[in-house]
């Protein structure tokens, strides 16, 4: 049974009676708007409405529970981008608190940060050291080769000879990107070591103030404790 919404008068008139009925019945009264936002009360929601919400009335005819209505395509697709955004937000936050516990577990004070980034370039500097001198052999060797090479003048050059400044050749570009690596790790190795640093004082200071603040609210309870 519907009752469409005339006026105030008989719209309680006709509310009361079909709440009445349905109470006597038992069955639950639903309150639904139409596509032509006429209001209607019955014992149930017709499958055409039901995806514009409705309202559950108990006996007396008061709002006891809200059905919302079915979410639009683009309601849909704004949830699912936003709890997508949430779940890439909760995953940054654990894979930082993983590196975080394994930040603080690996260094207990900011000197053991120091020793650490001192003894990992100690290593890089020896390395490129090692490029440049061994570098400095093969450029030395080249320029015999050359000079060798240039004795011959117009007579043909040994087979062995060129192929031995071609190996110097080869060696030398070799260790020449291995210094600019070494180089370039260098300084990602500092920004590692610093910006651990960094991040470990802001996790010490942070500790620090938690414990602060939970001395304080135990001296305040303490104090309150005295006093009664």
């Amino acid at each position: 049974m519907r009752y469409g919404k005339q006026n105030t008068i008989g719209l309680l008139v006709a509310t009361t009676a079909f709440v009445a009925m349905c109470g006597t019945a038992g069955a639950a009264t639903y309150k639904w708007t139409d596509d032509q936002g006429v209001v209607h009360y019955s014992d149930k929601v017709p499958p055409d409405a039901v995806s514009k919400g409705a309202t559950v009335l108990d006996k007396q005819g008061r709002p006891v529970k809200k059905i919302e209505p079915a979410p639009t395509p683009e309601q849909l697709k704004a949830k699912e981008a936003a709890e997508e955004d949430q779940r890439a937000r909760a995953k940054i936050e654990q894979d930082q608190a993983r590196k975080d516990r394994a930040l603080m577990q690996s260094y207990t004070t900011e000197a053991e940060i120091d020793v650490a980034k001192s003894r990992a370039l100690q290593t890089l500097d020896a390395q490129i050291k090692s490029a440049q001198a061994y570098s400095a052999d093969l450029t030395r060797r080249q320029q015999d080769l050359k000079k060798r090479k240039a004795s011959f003048g117009d007579k043909p050059i040994p087979i062995d000879l060129e192929r031995d400044l071609t190996n110097v050749d080869i060696e030398l570009s070799r260790e020449a990107a291995l210094v600019k690596q070494k180089t370039e790790e260098i300084a990602a190795v500092t920004a590692k070591y610093d910006s651990e640093k960094k991040r470990w004082q802001e996790i010490k200071a942070d500790q620090q103030r938690s414990s602060a603040a939970a001395a304080a609210v135990t001296t305040k309870t303490s104090t309150a404790d005295t006093k009664k």
